[in-house]
């Protein structure tokens, strides 16, 4: 039997299930319940607030498929493995099973003629060798010994290998066991062994367990609950089972990258018309996903938005360096839509929006594309080289990747300084990092407590928007939310005047002086909406949901993190508010020390 992606997310789905996993939703990539970053990076991501105690409405064991996408991956595309989206599958147990029945269920999905039916004889483990912060993991050695595999096939690895976590400085963390899967290539050298990179064997899954939390003081304490943590990345376990040699070769991602090749008339493609290849059909698998999400994405030049330029338009740069001429990107766009229709029938839907928005930014990059090739004409003109910081330019303002300046150069017959481009891009990368570190601190992975307190404060915001301006269809936009401020995007078709955000404010710190209580339950989406639960219902919610209560102001369906009581908060202070898009505003708010302590 032939295991292509889809046929590998029923079986880890129906395994699963069988074994009493509750199967959640797979949540949009934009994420809902924490603000603080762009996109949702793995399948647990969602899940954090539950492994740190909170109560899931669908139980302790839980599975699904999630669609991810990590920004850091957009330079490494154009190898054999990288992708900026991928699915991840993942089941978890939140205070429930732990090491020993984890690792049985991972050998059985494994190797069960009902399943993948894995040779076992050529799988291979790695475990937790221990060090100063955490003990050997015999635990996890015993479990895959008892299951069957043999001593010779286990292997005890460093943090820097079978360690997960935590995300950011702190929180939850611990050891982890990962499995591997001998493809028949000859060792490397007689040290060669699993997570080697030599291609012998091939990672198929990794089970954390996690049971430490990080502390700002950098020790390592138990938490609450055990929780495992299990991710399998379909495109790279499918390229296994399918026999392919990468994940470009994939039934779900090999017709993108031949519909590339077919526009820009390659048969044979050279190791360089290989690379621009991949990345072209990575890149608009990914933006066809962020145009098609449920809570939608547009090209622009911030945040969500300008990561999605960035893909759209290095894809349009890679086809010209490869010989597309032409507009291209609707011709790619199409296939990636039909092959994945039938797991997100959205992307059909908004097929045609899709199409727009792709066609509005190749004719707005043309513009930019020709005022570089006029200003490298520029640069180039009475010059024996382009230097460092004039190919960077090129890059950085007009698009320009190295090879395309290097090819311009050759047929003037002049050299590109590679080296000074290379350190200039490499200072831009730090700059980039650090700015990036500042922009996505905090979040559920931080679960701070002011991080909770303005998670808090944007309920009582959403709600006094609607009350103030007499508009009950007012809903959450967007919003982004660090230890310092909130910011937060609903839909209005005016500014609001100094009175309106003067009332704001003074209902929202109303409700912090009155010390409501800040209420969790667990109710059917059905009875969510008979209470007047505010949210943007569709059909990525499970049977049942969090709705979080603030006393008897405001009713939302959430996933945490938040305070018990509105007084935690201090008091609320609207900083600024403007447009963002037609019919959108934007409010920027913080927190500060309390002044009224008493309800009036």
């Amino acid at each position: 039997m032939v295991i292509d992606s889809q046929k590998l997310k029923k079986l880890f789905l129906d395994f699963f299930s069988e074994n009493e996993h509750s199967l959640i939703p797979n949540s949009p990539l934009i994420p809902e319940y924490d603000p603080t970053v762009l996109f949702t990076p793995a399948g647990m991501h969602p899940l954090i607030p539950y492994f740190l105690g909170q109560p899931h409405p669908l139980g302790k064991k839980l599975a699904n498929v999630q669609r991810c996408f990590r920004t850091g991956d957009i330079e490494c595309v154009g190898d054999s493995s990288h992708l900026t989206f991928f699915e991840m599958l993942g089941s978890w147990s939140l205070g429930d099973y732990f090491k020993k029945e984890a690792v049985s269920l991972s050998y059985d999905f494994l190797t069960n003629k009902r399943w993948l039916n894995l040779d076992r004889k050529r799988l291979s483990v790695t475990v937790f060798a221990g060090d100063k912060d955490a003990p050997k993991d015999n635990e996890s050695f015993e479990a895959w010994s008892s299951a069957g595999v043999p001593d010779e096939h286990i292997f005890f690895l460093g943090k820097e290998d079978n360690w997960w976590g935590p995300v950011g400085n702190t929180g939850p963390c611990g050891p982890c066991t990962e499995m591997f899967y001998d493809t028949g290539k000859p060792a490397c050298s007689p040290s060669c062994r699993p997570g080697c990179s030599c291609g012998k064997y091939f990672e198929l899954w990794n089970d954390v367990f996690m049971e430490y939390n990080k502390t700002p003081a950098g020790c390592y304490e138990f938490l609450k609950q055990k929780n495992v943590d299990t991710g399998m990345g379909v495109e790279h376990t499918a390229a296994m089972l399918e026999g392919k040699e990468h994940v470009f070769q994939i039934g779900a991602v090999r017709p993108i990258a031949k519909t590339v090749e077919e526009l820009a008339g390659i048969s044979v493609p050279t190791d360089t018309e290989e690379r621009s290849i991949r990345i072209i059909a990575d890149h608009i698998r990914a933006s066809v996903f962020f145009l098609g999400d449920e809570r939608g994405v547009k090209p622009s030049n911030l945040d969500r938005g300008y990561v999605l330029r960035r893909l759209i338009r290095r894809a349009i740069r890679f086809g010209r360096l490869i010989g597309i001429e032409k507009d291209f990107l609707n011709d790619v766009a199409e296939v990636v839509i039909n092959l994945n229709e039938f797991d997100y029938p959205l992307l059909k839907e908004k097929q045609a929006s899709i199409f727009a928005e792709l066609r509005k930014e190749e004719t707005k990059f043309k513009n930019t594309l020709e005022k570089g090739l006029r200003k490298f004409h520029r640069i180039a003109e009475n010059s024996a080289t382009i230097d460092g910081r004039n190919a960077f330019l090129l890059f950085q303002s007009f698009g320009f990747p190295i090879e395309l300046t290097q090819e311009l150069a050759a047929e003037k017959g002049i050299e590109v300084d590679e080296a000074g481009f290379r350190n200039e891009y490499e200072q831009h990368q730090k700059v980039s990092a650090a700015s990036a570190k500042k922009l996505f601190k905090g979040g559920l992975s931080d679960a701070s407590i002011e991080t909770k307190k303005l998670h808090t404060a944007t309920h009582l915001l959403n709600e006094a928007l609607r009350v103030v301006l007499k508009k009950n269809d007012i809903v959450q936009r967007g919003s982004n939310i660090t230890p310092e401020r909130l910011r937060f995007d609903f839909n209005f078709d005016r500014a609001l005047s100094p009175e309106e955000l003067a009332a704001v404010e003074d209902l929202v710190n109303k409700q912090i002086r009155c010390s409501l209580p800040v209420v969790r339950e667990e109710m059917t989406v059905e009875e969510a909406k008979t209470r007047g639960a505010q949210a943007v219902f569709d059909d990525k919610y499970g049977n049942t949901v969090s709705v979080y209560k603030v006393g008897k102001f405001s009713t939302e369906i959430c996933g945490g993190p938040h305070v018990n009581n509105t007084k935690e908060l201090g008091v609320f202070k609207i900083t600024k508010q403007k447009g963002i898009a037609a019919g959108v505003r934007r409010i920027r708010a913080i927190l500060t020390n309390p002044e009224e302590p008493k309800c009036k």
